[in-house]
């Protein structure tokens, strides 16, 4: 791995190359740390939708709304097996890619 960052082929790290050496691996983590922080905030995000979803059915039942509630109702388990696919796939292919 070194060796690709010996621009002049000499078999040593110059100040130069050692310097765009470093610059690519602190850019590599913190690359790796913004991934990590989106996969975090889209599971709080996936649970939490699926946490607010049946206080939405509530929330519509209790205002009255009881043909929303109904139709909200209807299409939830759509919702929560759709928004479970969809975490599930992103880490899943995350993790196929981070193996290669």
């Amino acid at each position: 791995m070194v060796d690709e960052y010996d621009l002049n082929n000499n078999g040593k790290l110059e100040p130069k190359e050692r310097e765009l050496l470093i610059e690519d691996r602190r850019r590599r983590m913190e690359d790796a740390d913004a991934k990590r922080d989106a996969q975090r905030r889209m599971t709080w995000f996936a649970l939490s939708g699926m946490v607010l979803y049946p206080l939405a059915i509530l929330f519509a039942s209790v205002a009255g709304l009881s043909t929303a509630a109904g139709l909200i109702a209807d299409i939830a388990n759509i919702y929560v097996v759709s928004v479970s696919a969809l975490v599930g796939a992103y880490f899943g292919f995350s993790n196929m890619g981070a193996k290669k």
